[in-house]
């Protein structure tokens, strides 16, 4: 993992994170549980020696070398020696209040130095600690979440304003009241959720032993392409759009994971809705995988397909969105942005600042 041989500590790389398991309903037995907000980053786990630093990712590989201004940052707000679980997130100002920025944290991961160098200085990564593992020669894994979230605010140095800080500790409260008010209310600054985690809790790698309530949500979109998939075998996706105010049909992401017979069964629905035999368009690249396929078939805009989704990006999904069902009794001209769900708009800071 590149520098974690000069790491000695309680606690040493590679560790699995702590997972969490989705529910409906955040738990509510009173004095059981502790509700933070669910931040939209990159998973990591900080180890630090003094001024040796290795951040791990999720899958167990080195971040540090894709954010070298969060290493220094590390290296000045935290205690010189802990373990701390967290996020690694990149705040941007859109419309005069600070949220969560998905699109600048993912250009961050690329494999030229003098491009991760100019990230850095036009998009400087944050980090949020959720969880502390070890302190000092302590390992903390076998001991309660109460005294870890202790110990969290004591690892990450809070001299400096807020609004000059890049180490953060997450607020929490043990109220579930307040946990799902959250869930509502912090969704403008771009989180995804709320977390919920047992007070007597040990931290157990790789365990799903936290609980996580995201946003549901539905849309009817207008069906405005297909990819095939894969193997070759029918559709791979449904490509979506909305209708701007204009008149403008906007693509605003996917659906996605159909059976191998739903595949075929889209295919001969999709197909005859063609534009022309001939017309694939090249698509956008995969920032994840550059061997996919992006191409796609246009199709005309006849039909309408209501979607789950969780939540926006921008004009676009967040996420993969999943097929409800076919509307053929919705015009497509009325699949408006107009419908979605729109967050209240809310600055990270307030975020970082409730407890």
């Amino acid at each position: 993992m590149g520098q974690d041989e000069h790491v000695d500590l309680p606690v040493m790389p590679p560790v699995e994170p702590m997972l969490a398991k989705a529910a409906a309903t955040l738990p509510d037995e009173p004095g059981m549980w502790s509700y933070e907000p669910k931040w939209d980053g990159f998973r990591a786990l900080v180890f630090r020696d003094g001024d040796d630093v290795v951040v791990q990712s999720r899958n167990g590989k080195e971040l540090g070398r894709y954010f070298p201004e969060l290493l220094d940052a590390l290296r000045s707000e935290t205690a010189p020696r802990c373990v701390i679980d967290g996020e690694v997130v990149v705040p941007r100002e859109v419309d005069g209040r600070v949220r969560l920025d998905w699109d600048s944290l993912s250009q961050r991961i690329h494999p030229a130095e003098s491009r991760i160098r100019l990230l850095a200085e036009q998009t400087p990564a944050h980090f949020i600690g959720f969880d502390a593992l070890a302190v000092g020669t302590t390992s903390l894994m076998n001991e309660p979440f109460s005294r870890r979230r202790v110990a969290l605010s004591e690892s990450i140095c809070g001299g400096l304003p807020l609004r000059e800080r890049r180490c953060h500790s997450t607020g929490t409260s043990d109220d579930p009241v307040l946990g799902a008010h959250w869930l509502t209310t912090f969704e403008g600054a771009g989180l995804d959720g709320v977390i919920a985690k047992r007070l007597d809790g040990h931290y157990l790698p790789g365990k799903r032993d936290m609980v996580k309530m995201k946003h549901k949500r539905d849309a009817d979109c207008v069906a405005i392409g297909y990819r095939v998939h894969k193997s070759g075998q029918g559709v791979g996706s449904i490509l979506l759009g909305l209708y701007r105010e204009g008149g403008d049909l906007q693509m605003v992401g996917g659906a996605a994971s159909f059976t191998a017979k739903d595949r075929l069964a889209l295919l001969s629905e999709l197909e005859p809705l063609r534009k022309d035999d001939d017309l694939v368009y090249d698509g956008e690249p995969s920032r994840w995988n550059s061997a996919a396929d992006k191409r796609w078939v246009p199709i005309r805009p006849e039909r309408v397909a209501e979607v789950a989704y969780d939540q926006m990006e921008g004009a676009r999904f967040r996420h993969t969105v999943r097929f409800v069902r076919w509307r053929p009794d919705r015009d497509p001209q009325s699949c408006t942005f107009a419908q979605l769900d729109v967050p209240l708009s809310y600055d990270l800071y307030d975020v970082l600042e409730s407890r």
